[in-house]
């Protein structure tokens, strides 16, 4: 007995559910409290098995799909998936109140999903019960959803030795440890899990000075002891000029890591877009005469 309200590419919908026999009355904003507007979408599945039923609609034989009046539509639209009706499903997860309010928990397998169906000029979406087993669920939406979870480090940069640099004298390079670890997240509905696995490949490091300096690792830290005149073993960078004529006196340092994200699950496993993360920090580069050799 309520309007359950939905997020569809960003515009807010209120629209009478139609789960377990119960019809719309309440209507909710964006930031409603009450517990009937309180609905969680998750991963897109697809209603209706992938041949469709019902009018028509659906996955056809060619693999392509269609809405109950034949018209080829999208499989896929604002990361959920074409049902039979024409109409696009991704799972759900309301809360005990908005299940309550829909009429209950139905009897039998099935899943709640958020329903969307599209119109000329608008949406309308609401929460429905899908009786039967799990509809079929594509791995590589799956993935793009655990891709949007991963946490990625911060990028913490180290100029080795610390404090100011020095012209002609070798800068090491190189990023807190915490910045080079490889992160995972995962995103499941029943019976399927995929996880999306991001490790770093790659540091770009623009110096300040027109130089950039591509690095395969998170580099080595400069040691007390180590000889100053020595470079870097696989990171590291000469200032040959000084930065008082940069902004403020010192050179804007720009890290850049590249990050590959795989992932694998339901027995399949792939590549997704890359990610990238960034980090700063000014440094000022002093002239020495001592330092020249």
């Amino acid at each position: 007995m309520a309007a359950v309200a939905g997020l569809v590419g960003g515009v807010f919908l209120t629209v009478p559910a139609l789960a377990g026999g119960a019809t719309g009355g309440v209507q909710c904003s964006r930031d409603d409290p009450r517990p009937v507007c309180d609905v969680e979408a998750g991963a897109p599945g697809v209603p209706g098995g992938p041949s469709g039923g019902g009018n028509g609609g659906g996955r056809g034989e060619d693999g392509k799909c269609r809405s109950p009046s034949g018209e080829e539509i999208p499989c896929e639209r604002e990361g959920a998936w074409a049902g039979a009706d024409g109409c696009y499903y991704s799972p759900a997860d309301p809360s005990p109140s908005t299940v309550a309010a829909l009429g209950g928990q139905p009897a039998g397998e099935g899943g709640w999903y958020m329903r969307v169906c599209y119109g000329d000029d608008d949406a309308f979406g609401s929460v429905v019960w899908v009786a039967g087993e799990a509809p079929v669920v594509s791995a590589q939406v799956l993935a793009r959803q655990a891709r949007a979870r991963l946490d990625l480090p911060s990028v913490v940069i180290r100029m080795n030795p610390p404090g100011d640099q020095l012209v002609h004298l070798p800068a090491w390079l190189a990023l807190d440890r915490g910045s080079w670890q490889s992160r995972s997240a995962t995103a499941s509905v029943p019976g399927v899990s995929v996880t999306a696995t991001a490790r770093p490949v790659e540091a770009s490091w623009s110096m300040g000075d027109g130089v950039t300096v591509t690095c395969v690792g998170p580099g080595t830290p400069w040691t007390s002891g180590t000889d100053p005149a020595d470079a870097s073993p696989d990171c590291g960078h000469v200032y040959r000029r000084s930065s008082a004529a940069a902004p403020g006196g010192r050179y804007v340092v720009t890290v850049t890591v590249t990050w590959e994200v795989t992932w694998a699950g339901a027995g399949q496993s792939g590549t997704v877009a890359g990610l990238t993360t960034t980090g700063q920090l000014q440094t000022r580069v002093q002239e020495s005469q001592a330092a020249v050799r």
